[in-house]
């Protein structure tokens, strides 16, 4: 994800409104005044030499059409206006100097009609479009013909056509945009539903069972207390992790504040640091992990470990009578199996995914993410099992 100060939100809107980046209004100014100056300007150097008082009217005018094409830079709501003009002193460009063609002499015109095409909704850039077909007459009668006037409607209709396309790549680039912003935010979501839910879920299992013996046997309640203690501070270090990673750049690891220590992200090497908190709600955790996993391609590292975290969760959450859950990962061909079977009872008539919320659907997309599969159910001798593959080639 790409870190900027600005607001991306902000930049998509200005150029849904048709506004430019001061980069571009730059480049948009130059490289259509240079333009009209070297076509259009040598055009009536040429055709005016000899007419005196002509050419100046019409050497002003065209830099009048240049000081116009300023405004399509500085203020593009305005470029109707600014084909306006520019249609209008070209036509004067094209009457003071017949030699001038009409195609010609409307070049200012033909680029404010692109702008408005790119920037301005389709039925405006349509009627621009007609009127600009208007003086199209004026080409036969100029004596250019039916090929004066061909040229002259194919030069705006080209003008128009780049516009359009233009306009299409700035409505792509911003589908794009959303897209990715959708997907960012759906992937923080899943990352911050699993740190919380998960250490929710176990800290309230933890505080009840530190009440029913806080007179009895404080001891035991002061280490479900502990418990509380460590799986808070857990996730408050993936949450600070998560942030880090979509906030501003942050200091270098000697520069970190005191007391502001980094701690390892999520990852199959903490299964047990996992299972501890679970252990210490009274369930019986069994962890068996193959070595070779510790050499896992990131995405399916943290992937796996997700998938464990929330089976884990729906286990405290949803398995009725369970007290003892088995997790096993392994290497099978070239991709892990992660497995965790619980020995909880289903409700008669139940769904086997009663009450697993958005958890069930959440493990399904991680796996899908990363090229693998993922089912989850009841089993005949009873209990629930969830059982992943995630592919390793191609994954980075």
């Amino acid at each position: 994800m790409e870190r900027s100060s600005g607001r991306p939100d902000d930049a998509v809107a200005g150029e849904a409104r048709g506004e430019l980046s001061p980069r571009a209004a730059r480049a948009l100014w130059w490289g259509s005044a240079g333009l009209v100056l070297a076509v259009l300007g040598t055009s009536v150097l040429v055709a005016g030499a000899g007419h005196g008082g002509r050419l100046a009217v019409a050497v002003a005018l065209v830099l009048a059409q240049v000081c116009a094409l300023r405004w399509v830079a500085r203020a593009p709501a305005a470029v109707l206006a600014v084909l306006a003009v520019n249609a209008a002193t070209g036509l004067a460009v094209w009457a003071l100097l017949p030699a001038v063609t009409l195609t010609g002499a409307l070049l200012a015109a033909q680029v404010a009609l692109c702008v408005v095409s790119a920037t301005r909704p389709r039925r405006v850039s349509v009627r621009a479009l007609a009127a600009m077909c208007l003086p199209a007459p004026l080409a036969f009668g100029a004596g250019g013909g039916p090929a004066g006037i061909a040229v002259y409607l194919l030069a705006v209709v080209l003008a128009w056509t780049a516009g359009q396309w233009r306009a299409a790549q700035q409505a792509r680039m911003r589908a794009e945009t959303r897209r990715a912003v959708v997907e960012e935010r759906a992937r923080i979501a899943r990352e911050v539903h699993d740190v919380v839910a998960h250490t929710l879920s176990v800290m309230v299992i933890q505080a009840g069972a530190a009440d029913d013996v806080f007179t009895r046997r404080p001891e035991q309640a002061r280490e479900a207390l502990r418990a509380m203690e460590a799986g808070a501070r857990s996730a408050l270090g993936e949450l600070r992790l998560l942030l880090r990673a979509f906030g501003p750049d942050e200091p270098d690891e000697g520069e970190d504040r005191a007391g502001d220590r980094r701690e390892p992200g999520p990852s199959l090497a903490r299964l047990e640091e996992l299972a501890d908190t679970v252990r210490a709600t009274g369930m019986t955790v069994h962890i068996r992990r193959a070595d070779t996993t510790d050499g896992l391609p990131a995405a399916v590292d943290l992937a796996a470990y997700r998938i464990v975290q929330e089976a884990l969760t729906n286990t405290l959450r949803h398995a009725a009578g369970a007290d003892e859950v088995s997790v096993r990962v392994t290497f099978e061909g070239e991709c892990v199996e992660v497995t965790v079977v619980d020995n909880g009872r289903t409700a008669q008539g139940g769904s086997a995914t009663a009450g697993a919320g958005r958890g069930l659907v959440g493990m399904k997309e991680r796996a899908r993410l990363v090229g693998g599969t993922l089912r989850a159910g009841p089993l005949p001798q009873g209990g629930f099992e969830v059982a992943a593959r995630l592919p390793v080639d191609g994954v980075s």
